[in-house]
């Protein structure tokens, strides 16, 4: 090899050699302060795609299984006011028992009554007053637990119902009502807090796409025989009520079953019997009819009686709000025993999705995780190739002095 000056070749292999320990060694002193294997793209491109979705799996489920807790504590709670209200019908049960009896006063009984009203009173401030995180525990509506792994969801779905001593005592009341009368374009009946609006065929063929937002039109049949038609219009009075489509014409509007009631026709007249949650309106004005014309109307009044007995003043009272009671404990165990079914089943989703996110964690860990004994070792590896990298730098660097000798 010839001397020269020109070039010092030894010295750039030696730079070169000593610029790439030292990235090596910042590499992997940078893994051993995060302790992971990829911190950015550039080390794994195809690594990183895969932890990241997998930590978004993770980052769901984590929360989901939150939700199934937070799910599984108001059921908690709604089981745990349905449990007072059994302890408060089985007191009930004694009042209307010792009622019933012959051995017993008036005054006596208006004593029991008075209890049994307290009773009654208490169980509807249950239902209304039962709250979780602010929000009213016995409700009509369904509470959705919403559950994702990140890519497939799978709500479970809740129904606690409304919870009310009439709902519960007064077995559900009904009214038989029988139209009177023609029915004509614009006549509307109102039921519980929704209208019904009584429109011609050639008006709803019009307006099949059209509704007024939140109004719920009702076909009116036509049919030349007057009674036919008034019957038919009732089949699709009664089925818009309950949410289907009515004597073979589709009634149109704000659609879907009526909170309050339920309803049946035959003939000219239809029954509406209150739902759980028409039973919190009150025995009065769940039906009325506010029709344009005259002639419409319903032959037995427009108000909604509750049937039932609920009081303990007479031996005959206390026997019927007895034979409600027992139903009403019935009714009370079958939700409980709803609310638990729901209840497991949130925690065992909770279990399955706790199980998932450990084994996901797992192997995301493994695809991000620097192995910290084989990152050790490669630190120990580029300390000692550094420091032999400057010695040999400084050697080069000398090497090209020895050329002066020459010229003594």
């Amino acid at each position: 090899m010839s001397l020269s000056i020109l070039n010092n070749i030894s010295s750039l292999m030696a730079e070169n050699s000593l610029n790439a320990t030292q990235a090596s060694l910042q590499k992997t002193l940078q893994e051993l302060s995060t302790g992971q294997r990829i911190n950015s793209g550039a080390d794994d491109a195809a690594g990183l795609a895969i932890a990241n979705g997998l930590q978004a799996n993770v980052t769901a489920l984590t929360q989901s299984a939150q939700n199934a807790t937070d799910g599984v504590g108001m059921l908690q709670v709604a089981d745990g006011a349905l449990s007072q209200v059994t302890t408060l019908l089985n007191r009930a049960v004694t009042l209307a028992t010792e009622s019933s009896t012959g051995t017993v006063t008036d005054s006596q009984r208006q004593a029991l009554d008075a209890e049994y009203q307290s009773i009654q009173s208490e169980i509807t401030q249950i239902g209304s007053n039962t709250t979780y995180n602010g929000q009213a525990v016995f409700t009509a509506g369904a509470t959705n637990v919403f559950l994702s792994d990140g890519v497939d969801n799978s709500p479970i779905t809740a129904q606690t119902g409304t919870l009310s001593a009439a709902g519960l005592l007064q077995g559900g009341g009904n009214q038989v009502l029988a139209a009177n009368g023609a029915v004509s374009d614009g006549d509307n009946v109102t039921i519980g807090g929704t209208t019904y609006t009584f429109k011609t065929a050639a008006y709803m063929a019009a307006h099949q796409n059209g509704a007024t937002a939140g109004a719920v039109n009702v076909a009116i049949d036509g049919n030349a025989d007057p009674l036919t038609a008034l019957q038919n219009t009732m089949a699709n009075l009664a089925a818009a009520v309950d949410g289907g489509t009515g004597a073979g014409t589709a009634y149109q509007g704000g659609g879907g079953a009526n909170a309050d009631a339920v309803a049946s026709a035959s003939g000219n007249t239809i029954t509406f019997e209150l739902t759980a949650a028409g039973q919190t309106l009150g025995a009065t004005n769940v039906v009325s009819t506010v029709g344009q014309g005259a002639e419409f109307g319903f032959l037995d009044g427009a108000t909604f009686s509750a049937s039932g007995s609920s009081d303990l003043l007479t031996a005959q009272d206390a026997q019927t709000a007895l034979a409600a009671i027992n139903t009403a404990i019935a009714t009370v165990a079958n939700n409980r025993g709803d609310l638990g079914a729901v209840i497991n089943r949130l925690q065992a989703a909770s279990n399955v999705m706790t199980t998932q996110q450990q084994n996901l964690t797992s192997a995301e860990s493994g695809i991000m995780s620097a192995d910290i004994g084989q990152v050790t070792a490669n630190m120990s590896q580029y300390t000692i190739l550094q420091q032999t990298g400057i010695a040999a730098l400084q050697q080069s660097n000398q090497m090209q002095q020895s050329v002066l000798k020459l010229l003594q």
